[in-house]
């Protein structure tokens, strides 16, 4: 003869739980993946908004972008928007809105950014300015890109063009310095044609995420062909970011400077060199229109007195290209303008307008 037997409610809780116990683990580490130990020992994690993990080497994050060297996919540029986790190996130096500097390994989810270095600190994600991989080291905070372009025409007319362009920048948390030089060589059946070198120099401290201030800019042009042997623009400034989306950057400047030109050759009894104070103003826009190809807009006039031209403008856009990780080609259109050019000893005044069209091939470091 059987006996039924009733199952107490207690007992049967037991069991269930036990069984979600075993089940939902396994599932939850099928639908999101997890690297183990949650602080890496080797690498650096991101986790995209997709669940997707990359490992690799956090470089950097700075303007709402971060570039992250991927094991398996080489260097990428992330928009942080779309970035839900990330977890460092490394030393990072954190700059938060507030002026405040972390330094340490990190983690950050959707709503802060923890920095587990000689204390463990907590910041709101929100609050997230910039991020400089590695320790306080000068060689971390650089840089570079260098281009070069070059035309060669032989027949009726042995003609050699070349141009190079260097743009060096030097980023920490709350300070990026930008170093550039563009240069225009042309020789004609031996003899030169054009000579156009451009140096600039400037220094930005950001207060906020779109605020900043520059203590100190300079700029050295020469053109003897616009009768310039040489120009030197000092002063300082500063600038607001209108739009800074994970597309579309754009930054307004303006300042004042002292400008001091002299120049190639002069009419008799004219003086050769000129000063003025200066009125600089300048905007920079920067598309990002598909994942390989940017489109560039930098403009800067100068508001000068009529001994140095009254004003002059330099215009630099186009496309760029990236080609591979490091390799892009970049198509430039370059408009140099002085709107009172000065007569040379002839008395022949050179053309208003210098207009370029460069094909660049460039190397990202």
């Amino acid at each position: 003869m059987m006996r039924n037997r009733s199952v107490s409610p207690r007992t049967a809780l037991t069991v269930l739980a036990l069984v979600l116990a075993t089940t939902l683990p396994a599932a939850a580490e099928e639908d999101h993946f997890l690297p183990k130990p949650p602080m890496p020992e080797k690498f650096d994690w991101v986790q995209m908004t997709s669940q997707e993990w990359l490992k690799g080497e956090l470089i950097s994050m700075y303007d709402d972008s971060m570039e992250f060297d991927s094991k398996e996919f080489k260097l990428q540029t992330l928009d942080f928007s779309d970035v839900k986790e990330v977890r460092s190996v490394g030393t990072m130096q954190v700059a938060f809105e507030d002026g405040t500097i972390a330094i340490g390994q990190i983690f950050i989810d959707a709503t802060s950014v923890r920095v587990i270095g000689d204390e463990d600190q907590e910041f709101p994600r929100a609050d997230l300015l910039s991020i400089t991989a590695g320790a306080p080291k000068e060689i971390n905070y650089w840089s570079m890109k260098a281009s070069v372009g070059a035309n060669l025409r032989e027949g009726n007319t042995e003609q050699i063009e070349t141009s190079g362009q260097i743009n060096l920048i030097r980023r920490t948390p709350k300070n990026r310095i930008n170093i550039d030089y563009l240069a225009t060589f042309n020789e004609t059946d031996g003899n030169t044609a054009a000579d156009n070198q451009r140096a600039s120099a400037g220094w930005n401290h950001y207060f906020t995420k779109r605020f900043f201030w520059s203590p100190a800019y300079g700029e050295w042009f020469r053109d003897p062909f616009v009768n310039i042997a040489s120009r030197w623009t000092i002063g300082m400034g500063a600038g607001y970011e209108i739009i800074d989306t994970k597309k579309i950057d754009w930054e307004v400047t303006g300042g004042l400077a002292f400008q001091t030109t002299s120049f190639d050759s002069v009419e008799v009894g004219e003086p050769d060199s000129a000063d003025t104070p200066a009125l600089v103003l300048g905007t920079l826009y920067d598309h990002e229109l598909t994942k390989w190809m940017d489109f560039l807009f930098d403009y800067r006039l100068m508001i000068v007195n009529e001994e140095s031209g009254t004003y002059t403008h330099h215009l630099e856009t186009g496309f760029e290209f990236e080609l591979t990780s490091i390799l892009d080609f970049d198509i430039s259109f370059i408009w140099d303008r002085i709107q009172n050019p000065r007569p040379d000893a002839l008395g022949i005044e050179p053309e208003q307008d210098d207009f370029r069209l460069v094909f660049f091939l460039g190397l990202d470091f």
